[in-house]
């Protein structure tokens, strides 16, 4: 399992009866987690006074309950590259705060690549392509290490607060294509443009519909939109990235994928595990979905 580790300002203080404890900041959030299906004692403090708490609701979805919790606040990750990002946080719809941490994990991997690359062949450009891309962790993880970014997201809101992250982190003038697109339209125009990237990174959805009603179902989607992309990769690219938070697209599955795809034309070699958070509680690991890298070696 790929551990993210490296956290200051974000911890995993516990977990029990389908909810996680969390610090982000100086705050302290509970928040639900399909993993969590044991019911251990809840000991930590934190549980007793939380600053939010989101409920999940027996008819789907939920809401949060405040106690003193500021609007939006921002964390820090320096990570072992130490990268320098600060992200704002703001509770919002379905028990997200605008960041995954686990994350973090994958940051510090192509950062690395990133880094080495760069300092070994200075004169480099490295063009990385981020889809589905959020609030920009990703983004500003390679534009921190040094690459040339393009992040594409079909909310036009997300992309927003991804430039916010941006701004807030210092790389308000870095490399950075800030679009807002379809990410499969996107991939195809850019097949008929010739562009090409020399590293991937993909988060797609569970599930999701396009601008004009086009239904995204990732066990069906996202075979296929591997083929498509590993059509733009560069003649020398150095990575390509999927996660998954889907049960059924387990490690070996993603594994599988890359390696029929991406293996035959390139070279390189795929690993995929599953992503974690450390509990400091007791030192076990929450497990939080799974991520499939292909490298060239």
């Amino acid at each position: 399992m790929w551990i993210a580790d490296n956290w200051n300002d974000y911890e995993v203080l516990d977990t029990s009866s389908g909810e996680k404890l969390e610090r982000w900041g100086n705050y302290i959030l509970v928040r639900p987690d399909p993993q969590v299906i044991w019911n251990t004692p809840k000991k930590a403090n934190g549980w007793r006074k939380p600053n939010g708490h989101y409920h999940r609701s027996t008819k789907g979805g939920g809401e949060w309950e405040f106690f003193r919790l500021p609007e939006e606040w921002s964390i820090l990750y320096e990570g072992k590259n130490m990268l320098g990002l600060t992200f704002h946080l703001k509770p919002f719809s379905f028990k997200h705060t605008g960041l995954f941490p686990e994350q973090a994990a994958n940051w510090d991997w192509f950062s690395s690549i990133i880094k080495d690359t760069l300092k070994k062949h200075p004169e480099r450009t490295i063009k990385v392509l981020n889809l589905f891309a959020y609030t920009g962790g990703a983004t500003l993880s390679a534009a921190a290490a040094g690459a040339s970014v393009t992040h594409v997201d079909a909310a036009k809101g997300m992309v927003a607060w991804a430039k916010e992250n941006a701004a807030s982190s210092g790389l308000s003038n870095a490399p950075i294509r800030w679009l807002v697109d379809d990410c499969v339209k996107f991939v195809e125009r850019e097949i008929r443009r010739g562009n090409q990237y020399d590293a991937i990174i993909m988060d797609p959805p569970s599930y999701g519909r396009g601008p004009k009603g086009e239904v995204w179902k990732i066990e069906e989607s996202v075979f296929p939109f591997l083929e498509l992309t590993a059509n733009i990769l560069s003649d020398h690219p150095l990575f390509f990235l999927i996660n998954s938070y889907t049960t059924g697209l387990q490690p070996a599955v993603l594994h599988y994928m890359m390696q029929t795809v991406l293996v035959p034309k390139f070279g390189g070699q795929v690993e995929a595990s599953e992503i974690g958070l450390p509990v400091s509680s007791n030192g076990l690991i929450l497990p939080c979905g799974a991520s499939g890298r292909w490298i060239r070696k």
